[in-house]
């Protein structure tokens, strides 16, 4: 009888581990899906022309073409509206090839520099394709 008792004890410990892991792990990827919304939701659709014209840091998410390299993870990025330096850390591409007629998605910032002139870049957060 005993060895009963332990048998249904340890049966309903598995169950109940068991059912708690399943809800952590639901739990766990609903947060990260909404963190990514809410991540995405941070940035604006602009054009390059548009971007042009933001502030520093100004949080924006361009669609077009990366047309050619530049170097050192610095690349030139059109659109229907004009061309700009995007600056993209090797990480972004994730071992994917893209040509300059592979239509992508960037999120970044505006990165305004003023010496010795004025200099507008996007500081690449994520890249979609």
């Amino acid at each position: 009888m005993k060895l009963m008792t332990k048998a249904v004890l340890f049966s309903t410990l598995v169950t109940v581990t068991s059912i708690t892991v399943a809800n952590n792990t639901i739990v766990n990827q609903a947060a990260t899906q909404t963190q990514v919304v809410n991540q995405t939701a941070l940035y604006t659709a602009t054009t390059v022309k548009q971007a042009l014209t933001l502030k520093h840091d100004a949080k924006v998410q361009l669609q077009g073409y990366v047309v050619k390299a530049i170097g050192d993870e610095k690349y030139q990025f059109r659109d229907k509206t004009g061309a700009i330096t995007v600056d993209i850390d090797d990480d972004l591409w994730k071992g994917k090839a893209v040509s300059a007629s592979t239509l992508v998605t960037l999120s970044g910032e505006v990165d305004v520099d003023y010496k010795p002139t004025k200099r507008v870049e996007i500081e690449v957060d994520a890249v979609k394709f």
